[in-house]
């Protein structure tokens, strides 16, 4: 019998890769992705959305704790 204990994934803000605050490179390590792929899709959804991805990452920056 073996013990198929599974812990919860958490996200947090990358000390390591980090161009500004790490939250892209965080979410790339939680997503398992490439963090310049990451960075990509927060710019092209801050110009696609007319700004509205910026207050979204200011708050994952404030919201999420750091590694």
């Amino acid at each position: 019998m073996t013990n198929n204990v599974q812990t919860a994934k958490k996200i947090y803000r990358s000390r390591t890769d980090r161009m500004l605050t790490g939250v892209c490179g965080g979410w790339a390590e939680y997503l398992r992705l490439d963090p310049s792929l990451v960075r990509i899709a927060v710019v092209a959804g801050a110009v696609l959305s007319a700004g509205l991805m910026i207050p979204v990452y200011l708050a994952a920056a404030v919201l999420t704790p750091e590694a």
